[in-house]
């Protein structure tokens, strides 16, 4: 019995004689069942069935909606789809007319501890933010991911916020705060001297938005420290510039980034690469990184490597197009800058050589919650809307090995949301997402 109850029964009347302790009293008998039933309110109670009745459902795979399907969920799972589905008695029933149910959508590149430049430039949010201000900051970003329709999540570094997204996991997985699965990168991996911020008394130890290594042992090192941390992720820099002004060069040789990859998958996590130059791209591709970051820099002999060796591609269009706005004064308009042009063509020759393209965005380099500005570019450089979607759902889950999400099927988790209109006609519509479901659990659109 616990310590609490009987501490309780001591202190009801005198000492027990002997015969009294043998024989419960109707006081004993009275606290235990409200024991018991304090106990039964602290389980988690069986939620009843949903079906969900949209116009149409976008399974993640085909690339053409299924008119007239539902779908019902049990608990967290997915239980049928199609048609006709027959629903057990008390089912609760969802009727969404003239939407499109989709897979919860997967954002492949984030940063929630990072705001919009245009609020405060890196270094500023790196050296000036209190840590307590930037993990205030995720939790709202997390929220609204979720929101927005975004039922997972791969943050790639927390940008000198160090292993804080790991408790922003743990606070999500705990009910404690709404937000989706994280994915989560911690430190990341730079090579030394190569990264930000710059430009203080070279004597001086300046924090770094990344975990600095030199040679294949340090590596080594610091990505078993970022997986005993709780990384799912070992993120890092094939290429950067050493100095302000300077053109991004490889800094990580081949056998570093090699280094990490075997880390990663020898513990079950996946590997990935900022990489903006072609032969930084060529060196993350052979050391056998899962996928490769940007690839603003990429050709199309790069770019055939990375379909022979599988390796996927998180293109990033709408970083540069936020780059282009906030730094060159572009108002959205056609024609774009020539640096989104560039951009834009790397990514049609990655659409040419059949690489798989994620859907990521570098989302805190614009507004959280606005994930979907990825999925618009994307359509805008070529890309089909439907083909948009199937990387925003089935083909992000697939490079990031998850197994147990991005479609909508029968065994898979209910991360669900709807949108009006057709969103594999036009990706704006996922600007209006009006539902979302986690785990079978209605975030919005619903009981909150």
């Amino acid at each position: 019995m616990p310590v609490r109850v009987l501490a309780s029964l001591r202190r009801t009347g005198s000492r027990p004689t002997p015969r009294a302790r043998m024989t419960p009293t109707f006081e004993t008998f009275r606290r235990l069942a409200a024991f018991a039933a304090l106990l039964l309110l602290a389980l988690p109670a069986n939620a009843q069935p949903v079906l969900i009745r949209p116009a149409r459902v976008f399974d993640g795979v085909d690339p053409t909606p299924h008119s007239g399907w539902q779908v019902l969920v049990d608990g967290d799972r997915i239980v049928a789809v199609g048609p006709s589905v027959t629903a057990p008695t008390g089912t609760q029933i969802v009727d969404l007319p003239g939407e499109t149910l989709t897979p919860g959508l997967i954002e492949g590149h984030s940063h929630i501890f990072l705001h919009p430049y245009n609020e405060a430039k890196w270094d500023d949010q790196v050296l000036h933010e209190p840590l307590a201000l930037r993990t205030a900051r995720a939790v709202v970003n997390v929220d609204k991911t979720l929101m927005a329709g975004f039922t997972t999540e791969r943050d790639l570094g927390t940008e000198g916020a160090g292993y804080a997204d790991v408790g922003i996991r743990q606070a999500i997985d705990q009910g404690i705060i709404p937000g989706p699965r994280l994915l989560v990168a911690t430190k990341a991996n730079v090579a030394l001297g190569a990264y930000a911020p710059k430009g203080f008394e070279p004597g001086l130890a300046i924090p770094q938005g990344a975990e600095e290594v030199s040679g294949p042992d340090d590596m080594t090192r610091a990505a078993r420290r970022q997986i005993a941390a709780g990384a799912d992720v070992i993120k890092m820099y094939a290429d950067y510039h050493y100095q302000p002004g300077e053109p991004s060069r490889p800094t990580l040789t081949q056998a570093e980034m090699a280094a990490g990859v075997a880390v990663a998958h020898d513990a079950g996590r996946i590997a990935a690469a900022h990489a903006t130059t072609a032969e930084g791209m060529r060196r993350a591709i052979l050391a056998g990184v899962d996928t490769i970051e940007h690839g603003y820099g990429g050709t199309p002999e790069v770019f055939r490597l990375m379909h022979e060796h599988g390796t996927g591609y998180c293109p990033t269009l709408a970083a540069s197009e936020a780059y282009a706005r906030y730094f060159a004064g572009w108002n959205g308009r056609e024609p774009a800058p020539e640096s989104v042009q560039q951009d834009r063509a790397a990514f049609r020759m990655a659409m040419k050589a059949g690489v798989q393209i994620c859907m990521g965005g570098d989302v805190g380099v614009f507004s959280h919650g606005q994930n979907w500005l990825e999925m618009e570019a994307m359509q805008r450089a070529g890309m089909p809307a439907a083909d948009v979607m199937i990387s925003a759902t089935s083909r992000n889950a697939r490079i990031f090995h998850l197994t147990d999400r991005g479609e909508v099927r029968p065994g898979l988790l209910a991360d669900l949301v709807a949108m009006p209109g057709d969103p594999t006609k036009d990706v704006s519509a996922a600007e209006h997402v009006d539902f979302v479901m986690k785990g079978g659990k209605v975030f919005k659109g619903g009981t909150r």
